[in-house]
């Protein structure tokens, strides 16, 4: 494995929380300004779509999301075999380089191939950014502590979609959809490319630390060999993956059909803001719960009853009439994503070993992320077939059935994790 430079390195390389919370606070900020450029599109881009450009089919205004999800998925298996080979740093600065022309270009695009030229930067983005800060907060905490880490992780990244989501969308309802809403993605931008620059420190040596400490054993795999046992071969690592794709499949659905259907039902701009916050928020705080509770009840029933939590937050949406049952669907949507989350990504941990555990991530992510590619393409095909009530009700038909899945086929893995 390439490190990175040696003023990178620390001076004594110790694992845990405590022992490395400075580097962990400063990663949890950059995560932050990662999950407020995604965002920024929450409240805005269908409304984008239908009104500046005009698209009617439901499919092509999820498109954006198709886009994002499809060049995201496949960054983040990049990303993860990158992390492995140059050093953690090196990648998560790319990423922010990726990020630099995006807000321009959403603030400016003429035509909507100039949108969803901008989504690709910004799936690409993510895939480097977010995926790297996961891999190098799991590097720094070592094997106890994974789930609160990821926890942490997570809240910072959702609240900050959800603090971006309601700050555009308060824009929006007061300026017209563009370009102001857009002018807080250069300081988004700037903020974490700046802070990864010059004060992030690479990983790599806390990942040879954790790999001496737990040599004897340990397998040696080929990049292909962690592609087919995260994908298929390993019953655990392939049920979180597959985990992975069905939560965000559903969260491409509410990312695309929620505020068309918010707007069905007479809501405004600026509401329509506060309920597509309202769900991510959620999302983001419970996790500071849930990412510790995995750590001591185990992973396997949070993931599986939260999946089903999901379904039920879906079907509240689609029951209600007004704001206060939309608002109800969404907290219940965020909180079954929330106890999901973080504990799929630390199961991940709990199976994978450290030297192969950034690639592992990768490939979880990459399943995981065409989740929003699958889930934009089934909700506007079946919303353009059926309507939209009817292509969410078999987003959340779906998701209920992965909770069985978890349930029936996955182990629970911090039994892995040694005491």
């Amino acid at each position: 494995m390439t490190t990175a430079f040696a003023h990178d390195r620390p001076a004594v390389v110790r694992l845990g929380l405590r022992e490395n919370a400075a580097q962990f606070a400063l990663l949890v900020v950059v995560n932050a300004f990662v999950g407020a450029m995604v965002g920024m599109e929450r409240s805005t881009l269908p409304a984008i779509a239908e009104q500046d450009f005009h698209l009617a089919a439901r499919a092509a205004v999820l498109s954006f999301i198709v886009v994002f999800g499809l060049s995201k998925a496949l960054t983040n298996y990049t990303a993860g075999r990158f992390a492995d080979r140059v050093g953690r740093k090196q990648v998560l600065v790319a990423g922010w380089l990726i990020a630099v022309p995006v807000p321009f270009m959403l603030m400016w695009g003429s035509t909507w191939n100039w949108i969803l030229a901008a989504n690709v930067l910004l799936g690409v983005s993510q895939g480097f950014t977010w995926s790297t800060t996961v891999i190098m907060k799991i590097d720094l905490v070592g094997a106890g502590r994974r789930g609160l880490a990821m926890g942490l992780n997570e809240c910072a990244g959702y609240v900050a979609v959800a603090g971006s989501a309601l700050l555009t969308g308060w824009i929006a309802a007061r300026t017209g959809l563009r370009p102001e809403p857009f002018y807080p993605g250069v300081v988004f931008v700037a903020a974490g490319l700046g802070l990864s620059l010059l004060l992030v420190r690479d990983t790599s040596s806390h990942v040879a630390h954790e790999s001496g400490l737990s040599a004897l054993g340990a397998d040696v795999l080929t990049p292909g060999q962690v592609f087919w046992r995260t994908t298929a071969t390993d019953r655990n690592l392939s049920t979180i993956s597959q985990a992975g794709l069905v939560n965000n499949l559903n969260d491409g659905m509410a990312w695309g059909l929620f505020p068309l259907f918010f707007a069905a039902a007479n809501i405004s701009l600026d509401r329509i803001g506060a309920l597509a916050a309202i769900y991510p928020a959620t999302w983001g705080l419970m996790q500071l719960v849930t990412g510790a509770l995995s750590d001591r009840v185990g992973r396997k029933w949070l993931i599986a009853a939260g999946m089903w939590t999901q379904a039920v937050g879906i079907g509240i949406v689609i029951l209600s009439r007004g704001f206060a049952g939309f608002a109800s669907g969404a907290v219940l949507l965020g909180i079954g994503t929330a106890m999901v989350y973080p504990t799929l990504l630390a199961a991940i941990g709990d199976v994978a070993q450290p030297s192969w555990r950034a690639s592992a991530v990768g490939v979880y992510r990459l399943w995981r992320d065409l989740g929003y590619a699958i889930g934009a393409l089934l909700a506007g095909i079946t919303a353009d077939a059926i309507g939209l009530a009817g292509a969410m009700w078999l987003v959340a038909g779906i998701t209920l059935a992965s909770g069985v899945v978890a349930a029936v086929r996955m182990d629970e893995t911090s039994r892995y994790v040694p005491v």
